[in-house]
């Protein structure tokens, strides 16, 4: 048999495994609460070893990142090619950023965990570990870049960095501060973002 085919056999099979267990987790999740469902009653649900679960997601947190993960690789393509109608980088970035308020405020229960649990992992994480924010930063960094709509001063790539830690630090405080709001907090920090702290000429 050929290898390319085995090899692509297995990893469908893989992801076959991956998309199985998260399921079932996050049924559990929002039928009984995260803070309630242990990994052996994942495990037992999905009727897997324990050894199994462990070998894909060592912890539940890893279970809400490949959940959350595939519904952003699911929704995006379709926001971004909505979003193209708008006529600035800074317009489709804004309201890129609307949509993601709104997706947060629906699973808010769930994002502290995740978002601890994704700041304490290694940064060499790889496919459907990484949630490929960086990448859609970096994309509408280059577009507006190549409008003349932002200075070519830095790399995609090192903006989109930057920006991503910009996004997480608003999302932090809207989940632990009170009477603030997810929406308020990226458009402040797309103000950073875009115009800087210092002042223009008067």
């Amino acid at each position: 048999m050929n290898d390319s085919i085995e090899t692509g056999r297995r990893e469908r099979k893989r992801q076959q495994t991956l998309d199985h267990l998260s399921d079932i987790a996050w049924q559990l999740f929002e039928a009984e609460g995260f803070d309630t469902v242990t990994m052996e009653r994942i495990a037992d649900r999905a009727d897997v070893a324990k050894g199994t679960l462990y070998k894909h997601f060592p912890v539940k947190e890893a279970l809400l990142r490949h959940h959350f993960h595939r519904e952003l690789a699911r929704g995006v393509p379709d926001l971004l090619q909505a979003l193209a109608s708008l006529p600035t980088t800074e317009a489709q970035l804004r309201e890129f950023m609307r949509h993601g308020a709104a997706w947060a405020e629906a699973h808010k229960k769930y994002l502290l965990p995740y978002v601890q649990f994704r700041l304490s992992e290694p940064r060499t994480l790889k496919g459907e570990q990484r949630s490929g924010l960086d990448r859609i930063f970096a994309r509408f960094i280059a577009q507006g870049q190549a409008s003349g709509e932002l200075r070519q001063a830095r790399d995609p790539q090192q903006l989109a960095h930057y920006l991503e830690f910009l996004y997480l630090g608003a999302m932090l405080r809207w989940l632990l501060l009170d009477g603030i709001t997810l929406e308020t907090e990226y458009q402040q920090m797309l103000d950073l973002f875009f115009h800087g702290l210092v002042r223009g000429e008067q």
